[in-house]
């Protein structure tokens, strides 16, 4: 049986600029670079599907306001 996932990322393709500093930032590195580009012609973050913890410490990286959404699972009482 799977663990339950602890949280998880949207990166908004449209809206990242490539910077990876969300990458080198993320503990537990749940973060890559697509191969495609975005509208602006950057190469842009994408989230890998499992492994977030929900830190948020992405979000504080990310230059770009708006850019990367964190949720965080609520643990059941």
């Amino acid at each position: 049986m799977a663990a339950p996932r602890a949280g998880w990322i949207t990166i908004d393709p449209d809206a990242c600029k490539g910077c990876e500093l969300c990458i080198e930032a993320c503990p537990p590195r749940v973060i890559e670079m697509s191969d495609q580009l975005n509208p602006s012609s950057y190469h842009f973050a994408v989230f890998k599907g499992e492994g977030c913890t929900g830190c948020g410490i992405c979000w504080y990286a990310c230059p770009e306001p708006g850019t990367i959404t964190v949720y965080k699972q609520e643990k059941a009482a």
